[in-house]
């Protein structure tokens, strides 16, 4: 489609919507996955000022049908498979009055009664609609309300984060100030759209006139849509980086012992050239890398990293193999995405960049985490935001607006950073007891613990997470008794309980029974801790575990117990299935 058709079909979806009685300032919601109409109905939604509000799958339909009700969505463009999820609970939402179908055909669509209020329309009828009584566009003013981003939170119930059309233009003008993109440019979405990263990118991609391509919908045939489109840019997640870097380096390996040789020195010999900002032997990429970039269609010249650390090993692996410059980006939805990235020609990694034009960052001290701007050799401290790219407040939650925003305008992230030489911007750390896995989920380990508490085998127990992994490991200090009845049960000897805390069958079965514990605790996937350790000793006081009102004292735990989070890490990475598809990088 061109861009002059995808103008006229937004124009026909808004002047639709407008034909069915859906008046300006209405939440519309969006429930499919990447593909040309979620994009379509979005710009229909700020041609006519409409507010879209994404929803997805991951938090479950029970959270689906919390945001519908909590930001009262009138209309939802679905597709047949969510469809089905909308249906189970169509009389416990009473907002809507308006679903219309995605690819689905009407003579297939399911007849409601006329009773439950809402009409059932497919969206090319929609469309047809909307060519039949056009209508002009209503312009949103930079302070109107263009999205309601519901995050998912860690505790309770998900929060709507209200950006504005101002919001999400400073964003991208910031940006735009730091990357250059043109119409001969191809963007690969297939990142959730219901996430700001994805949103952020698609705006700036319009801006530049970029050609956008759309996956199939499935993860793993991910790699055949690449070789099909061929983008030049390329946005992902360090989840994908590492699963690239993993596969390539086990290539390299099983490839023979001369093969592997001259990887190595191509490898070397050209990240000395790009670190010193020389320009690389062409020779390299006809030898090596230029069989590499045809994993990813082979004209990328952009990569984009965000949502949760990219490590500096794998950042300079990709600067080497695919030859293109890779950004890393640090964001949040309350700050419409982009808050620092890397610049262009940094050839320095394991820091997010510098500020986005758009706002401006400062640090402020934490004593009681003893960071402080008086620090050395680098200035520590939380990291503040403020400018025209932070959100508006979390939609009807005046209290926990308050938490994050201050009297003059600084957002409070709860990240730790501190400031390298040149303006460059590094995290070092979170305020709170709340991570981010690799894959951008944020976990809060106690609400874990104390559903944990409840296995027989568990005293005590250390959940462990960080960006860098995409799983929960588990660190636990046993009940002797009952793991010594359980040997005995088992027909295991053992001489010591440390011995016996040792024994692969122990582990096993202690995460066995978290696992059913878990279960009955409704914990979600990313939440199961995926590996566990099994100590004698009980966290305590008098070793330094506990504070003195028994909670777990989390560094000096992180600390005590790094050896063996190390080695589960490492024992999961060796037992760890790769999707084939993605193994092939």
């Amino acid at each position: 489609m061109t861009y002059g058709e995808v103008s006229a079909a937004r124009k026909e979806i808004g002047s639709g919507l407008l034909f069915h009685g859906l008046q300006k300032g209405v939440r519309i919601g969006l429930y499919l996955i990447n593909r040309p109409e979620w994009l379509i109905v979005d710009h229909a939604c700020s041609a006519y000022s409409y507010i879209s509000v994404p929803l997805y799958d991951t938090l479950g339909p029970d959270a689906v049908k919390y945001v519908v009700n909590h930001a009262e969505i009138e209309a939802i463009f679905c597709i047949p498979q969510t469809l089905n999820t909308l249906l189970s609970f169509i009389s416990e939402i009473p907002s809507v009055h308006l679903i219309v179908v995605v690819g689905g055909k009407d003579e297939h669509l399911p007849s409601l009664p006329s009773t439950s209020g809402v009409k059932l329309i497919s969206y090319l009828q929609l469309q047809s609609q909307g060519c039949s009584s056009p209508q002009p566009f209503c312009p949103p003013k930079p302070e109107d309300i263009a999205t309601i981003c519901y995050t998912s939170g860690t505790t309770g119930t998900p929060k709507g984060v209200v950006l504005t059309h101002g919001n999400l233009i400073s964003n991208v003008a910031g940006f735009s100030l730091m990357v250059q993109f043109y119409p001969s440019d191809i963007y690969m979405s297939y990142l959730p759209l219901a996430h700001i990263y994805e949103r952020a990118n698609q705006i700036v991609s319009v801006y530049y006139g970029v050609a956008v391509g759309f996956y199939q919908g499935d993860n793993l045939k991910l790699m055949d849509d690449l070789a099909v489109l061929k983008p030049t840019i390329f946005p992902s997640v360090p989840r994908l980086y590492n699963r690239i870097y993993s596969g390539i380096t086990n290539a390299v390996k099983a490839s023979g012992t001369l093969r592997e040789k001259l990887f190595t020195a191509a490898y070397n010999s050209k990240k000395q050239a790009i670190v010193s900002g020389q320009t690389p032997s062409k020779m390299w990429d006809r030898l090596v890398f230029n069989k590499i970039r045809e994993r990813l269609g082979g004209r990328v010249r952009f990569m984009g990293s965000g949502a949760s650390p990219l490590s500096p090993d794998v950042m300079d692996f990709l600067k080497v193999c695919f030859g293109c410059q890779v950004m890393e980006g640090y964001g949040m939805t309350e700050t419409s995405c982009i808050i620092s990235a890397i610049d262009k020609g940094d050839n320095l990694s394991g820091h997010v960049g510098s500020p986005n034009p758009a706002c401006e960052i400062k640090l402020v001290d934490v004593p009681e985490m003893n960071y402080t701007s008086e620090d050395q050799p680098h200035p520590r401290g939380e990291i503040c935001v403020r400018g025209p790219i932070v959100f508006q407040g979390y939609y009807k939650n005046e209290v926990q607006t308050r938490e994050v925003i201050d009297g003059d305008g600084w957002l409070h992230t709860g990240d730790i950073g501190l400031w390298l030489p040149g303006g460059r911007l590094k995290i070092i750390d979170r305020k709170k007891n709340i991570f981010k896995l690799a894959q951008g989920e944020y976990v809060a380990p106690e609400k874990i613990e104390n559903v944990y508490a409840k296995c027989k085998f568990v005293l005590q127990c250390f959940i462990y997470g960080d960006s860098f992994n995409s799983c929960l490991v588990a660190i636990v200090a046993v009940d002797p008794d009952v793991l010594k009845d359980w040997a005995a049960s088992q027909g295991i000897k053992f001489e010591d309980l440390e011995q016996l805390c040792n024994d692969l069958r122990a582990r096993a079965a202690v995460l066995a029974e978290m696992n059913a514990v878990g279960e009955e605790g409704q914990l979600r996937g990313f939440e199961y801790a995926k590996a566990v350790t099994l100590m004698p000793e009980p966290f305590s006081v008098e070793n330094g575990l506990l504070t003195p009102t028994f909670k777990i004292k989390r560094p000096q735990a992180k600390e005590r117990f790094a050896k063996a989070i190390s080695n589960m890490y490492a024992e999961l990475a060796t037992s760890d299935q790769i999707p084939q598809k993605t193994s092939n990088l």
